[in-house]
């Protein structure tokens, strides 16, 4: 006898858009390591620009604006990372250099949080970063300012406090691979999708956070992201 299975509710992961009650349903989160020079040299690697190094997040691992992030299971040295975020609006496969930005919906504030010891033990072994980067909770994301608000975001500076002391502090203009770089390269391997974020790697300073510790981090011109660590 056939037994009748009730299909069960998955919530879309989605964050805010400025200016507006919409929502950007988020499709997958792709991430840039090593895209600042002084970041690479901080992390012991050179920065000789060398295609970028990708790794993903889950989509369900957005975190909102304002809203608290547990200290990560199973690390006990667990880092901040500010960053650029592009939010895909049109999908492409192959995308050409000349038309990347057409692909971009907007921009936003987010964090890479990551579990470093765990990073470091993977990259010793040879092994993936899944567990260093993709877990619970691990992207905490601002508001995405469309294109179509603010135009597009090459420079700037970047920047994050922990507890009002300032850890991170650079320019997006430093960044070894630009946006339309990003894209072009991403989409050769990945057929970019829209609702797809892509997190563009962070500058030097990153260090670990604690249990109370208050987050604030930003880029010209875009929402600022707060989190407090629980």
């Amino acid at each position: 006898m056939n037994r009748i299975v009730t299909p069960f509710t998955v919530a879309q992961p989605t964050v805010a858009i400025e200016g507006s009650d919409a929502r950007f349903p988020v499709h997958r989160i792709y991430c840039v390591g090593r895209n600042y020079a002084a970041h690479v040299r901080e992390m012991g690697a050179n920065p000789e620009r060398e295609p970028p190094c990708f790794f993903m997040k889950p989509a369900d691992a957005v975190v909102p604006n304002g809203a608290s992030v547990p200290y990560a299971p199973r690390t006990s040295n667990f880092h901040h990372e500010i960053e650029l975020v592009v939010a895909i609006g049109v999908g492409g496969r192959d995308i050409r250099r000349e038309t990347a930005l057409d692909h971009v919906y907007g921009y936003a504030v987010g964090n890479d949080l990551t579990r470093r010891d765990l990073q470091a033990a993977a990259k010793n072994a040879g092994l993936p970063w899944d567990v260093a980067k993709g877990f619970d909770r691990s992207a905490p994301v601002a508001a995405i300012r469309p294109v179509s608000s603010g135009g597009h975001v090459a420079e700037g500076r970047i920047w994050l406090e922990v507890n009002g002391q300032v850890r991170q502090e650079a320019n997006l203009a430093e960044m070894i691979w630009s946006v339309p770089d990003i894209l072009v390269e991403l989409s050769s391997f990945f057929e970019l999708q829209p609702g797809d974020l892509i997190f563009t790697g962070t500058p030097a300073g990153v260090g670990p956070v604690e249990r109370g510790d208050t987050l604030v981090g930003g880029i010209d011109g875009l929402e600022t992201l707060r989190t407090t660590i629980e």
